[in-house]
């Protein structure tokens, strides 16, 4: 059983770059990533290529969440305010 969780986390590592459906969908695949990363069984082109697959992922969700961010500020003379002030 052990086996087949070497395995599977491999596949996660080496699955192809595509740009995940949605914030959560990242961040859950980022999670599988680092645990399988964490585990210290992988080759190490796989172990690399799970740190590119990381990378572009943390900036998909950095980017997602200053999209998100932009949209709740409420610029009022370059400062920030609370929405609730806003209306």
């Amino acid at each position: 059983m052990v086996r087949k969780d070497k395995n599977m986390a491999a596949a996660e590592v080496e699955a192809p770059a595509i740009e995940p459906a949605s914030y959560e969908d990242a961040l859950a695949e980022l999670e599988r990533l680092v645990a399988a990363m964490e585990g210290g069984q992988l080759p190490l082109e796989q172990l690399l290529g799970g740190y590119r697959r990381s990378a572009e992922l943390l900036a998909y969700c950095r980017t997602r969440l200053e999209a998100v961010e932009q949209q709740v500020q409420v610029l009022e003379d370059g400062r920030l305010r609370s929405l609730e002030g806003a209306a």
